[in-house]
């Protein structure tokens, strides 16, 4: 990535319109939160200015899809911090604001309607936007993405008992949907083109299990499906409540009736910003180990930020709340001037039907899976090796076990495969 670079000092802010006592943010997700947070705590006494196009302040987006999905908790529990402690920061927070473009050179954020704002340092939290659906869709059927509060408070109505639901996308998010519209008495289909759930991210034992999960459910799961195109069921559109009912089309011909249609596949950066201000980026905002881009003053974290993970031996962009938040705080503190080294061990997560289901590392076709426990029973630990060295692990409702096993990952302690596979033997003495 880029080399190492020293930290350049307010009073070298050579730019005529650079503030020397500004940072400013752009993203008021969770890695701005985290990135504004830290600066106050890390001793930055200048101005710190979050800019976020959404009206909320800082918040976490895993509940959408869950708990505010199901109404048991409100838009507001998902807040980063309580507003007090929000208002301590003393920031220069401006919800509903969208960024024109940057201005290198001048080192200044240019906001539509005119305005400018000069920085000592950016930082870029600008996440990602959820992948529209690449088919043909009547203009009188809304496909429900759902990446932000607003996204929640438009499907969560649209949940009702006896109704159908399609989600196009058998991955997290879309699996998550699908729980959550399960348990409060819908009709699910989940649509996936590939060939297995989660094939991206997970092991095929861990997609069959997902698989018997959802279909224990109740829901009806088609792989290898792809559609062609949704159209409108006029007949139903004339009817009370049911605007927005669809005929969703399948490439081999069969189709499927849908009340509500969600579509889950993926995430895109939002990294315009970056690439039209000449930064480099590749699938995302190129980044190095402290978080820098290819220009010194410019930083970026979370979703939108691209880095080499030496846990996966590639450079990847992490979709997960462990890192939105931590990269946020380490782009904070290298802006700062601090030592920061951000190698991170991925860690995700995903809650459906009260499993508990956590990944640590990147598991790989090369790796030897060893099982530690039964999988019918709900809970186990599958560990990936590499030789003698576990690299990663996963299981559901397993997070003692696998607390254990983020340690011997991230020692890179090497064990007998079969001491992991025999339950007798506590995690703590592997």
């Amino acid at each position: 990535m880029h080399a190492q670079r020293p930290p350049v000092a307010a009073a070298a802010c050579a730019a005529p319109a650079c503030a020397a006592d500004t940072i400013v943010i752009i993203g008021a997700g969770q890695a701005g939160g985290w990135a504004a947070h830290t600066l106050r705590q890390e001793g930055w006494a200048g101005r710190i200015v979050l800019l976020g196009d959404e009206p909320h302040p800082p918040h976490e987006r895993p509940p959408l899809s869950k708990a505010v999905l199901a109404g048991t908790a409100a838009p507001d529990s998902t807040a980063l911090f309580k507003p007090e402690a929000f208002a301590a920061l003393n920031l220069d927070w401006r919800p509903g604001v969208r960024v024109q473009r940057i201005d290198r050179a001048a080192r200044q954020v240019l906001l539509q309607g005119g305005s400018a704002i000069g920085y000592h340092r950016l930082i870029l939290c600008t996440g990602g936007r959820a992948r529209p659906l690449p088919v043909p869709v009547d203009a009188a059927v809304q496909v429900h993405l759902l990446r932000t509060i607003a996204d929640a408070l438009a499907l969560a109505p649209r949940l009702q008992p006896g109704r159908q639901l399609v989600v196009i996308g058998g991955g997290w998010v879309g699996l998550e949907v699908a729980a959550t519209a399960r348990s409060r008495g819908m009709a699910v289909t989940v649509v996936e083109a590939q060939g297995r759930l989660c094939e991206r991210t997970v092991p095929r034992d861990v997609s069959e299990h997902l698989l018997a999960l959802h279909q224990a459910q109740g829901t009806q799961v088609l792989l290898g499906a792809v559609v062609a195109r949704v159209e409108a069921r006029v007949e139903a559109c004339t009817a009370a409540g049911e605007a927005g009912a669809a005929t969703v089309h399948l490439a081999d011909g069969r189709t499927l009736a849908a009340d509500t249609v969600v579509a889950g596949i993926g995430l895109l950066p939002n990294d315009e910003l970056a690439r039209e201000a000449g930064l480099d980026c590749d699938g995302g905002v190129l980044v190095d180990d402290a978080c820098r881009t290819s220009d010194p003053h410019i930083l970026a974290a979370g979703d939108v930020a691209v880095s080499f993970n030496p846990w996966a031996g590639r450079r990847l962009r992490l979709e997960s709340w462990q890192n939105a938040q931590e990269q946020g705080m380490a782009a904070a503190r290298s802006a700062l001037g601090r030592l920061v080294s951000y190698q991170p061990l991925p860690w995700f997560w995903s809650d459906q039907y009260g499993m508990n289901l956590q990944i640590y590392g990147m598991p790989l076709p090369t790796h030897q899976a060893v099982l530690r426990g039964t999988p019918g029973s709900g809970s186990f630990l599958v560990g990936y090796f590499n030789g003698a060295v576990m690299e990663a692990a996963l299981g559901p409702n397993a997070a003692k076990d696998l607390r254990f096993a983020r340690r011997l990952i991230e020692q890179r302690k090497s064990i007998d495969p079969a001491r992991l596979a025999d339950p007798a033997i506590p995690m703590s003495r592997l």
